[in-house]
């Protein structure tokens, strides 16, 4: 019996179960351990030489991951005015807002703007528009009077609810053709990405100074 081999899997298995219980992704059986292997093994042994446009002409693949980024950014966007065509949301901003609270529950002005990493301008006008639709609400915190709350109201819960088919078809879509290990190997990436990023984003820097930040968050 190869008792080295069988050590591995156990290796494996403890591996597998300890991620899982951190942040529950794939099914608690041979299924999960399976998809959750195959992505784990995706990523150590993954394409390591993909082409693309202009990669002989020396365009890097930071140009290219960006572009690509931007794109996928545009195709949501284009989804998500489809959600919208067919409600009384002003922007994708609205539902996503509103979702945010139903899920965190009540928070403030700011924590919520900084939650979707919005700024602050823009945001505002945001919960504004929810407040005076009457989707959201502000109330005072019973911890500290001196803070108000924003919270999701039953109409609001109403207007997502009524809309909630077609944003998860908008979402379905945007991941495409992508099988399951696929999505769970790009959640890895992206939330690798996205904690470096809000990292920066929290240090509430102006615009100009974000840029030479985040560089210097690379060395």
């Amino acid at each position: 019996m190869n008792f080295d081999l069988i050590k591995s899997v156990v290796e494996l298995v403890q591996q597998f179960v300890e991620q899982n219980d951190m942040k529950t992704t794939y099914g608690n059986d041979i299924h999960g351990f399976i998809e959750w292997l195959n992505v784990s093994q995706k990523t150590c042994h993954g394409s390591q030489n993909p082409d693309w446009i202009g990669k002989e002409l020396g365009r890097s693949s930071d140009s290219v991951i960006n572009t690509l980024l931007i794109r996928m950014s545009r195709y949501a966007k284009s989804y998500s005015r489809s959600v919208m065509s067919n409600s009384a949301f002003s922007s994708q901003d609205d539902f996503i807002y509103l979702i945010s609270l139903k899920t965190l529950g009540a928070m403030t002005k700011m924590e919520l703007i900084k939650h979707n990493v919005q700024e602050k301008s823009s945001g505002i006008l945001v919960v504004n528009r929810l407040i005076h639709n009457g989707w959201a609400e502000q109330t005072v915190s019973q911890k500290d009077k001196r803070t108000k709350h924003v919270k999701i109201t039953d109409k609001g819960l109403a207007v997502l609810n009524n809309h909630m088919d077609e944003i998860r078809k908008a979402s379905q879509v945007v991941t495409g053709n992508l099988n399951q290990s696929e999505k769970m190997l790009l959640i890895s990436i992206l939330s690798k990405l996205d904690e470096f990023h809000y990292s920066v984003y929290q240090m509430n820097l102006e615009t100009v100074d974000m840029l030479n930040a985040a560089y210097e968050k690379l060395d």
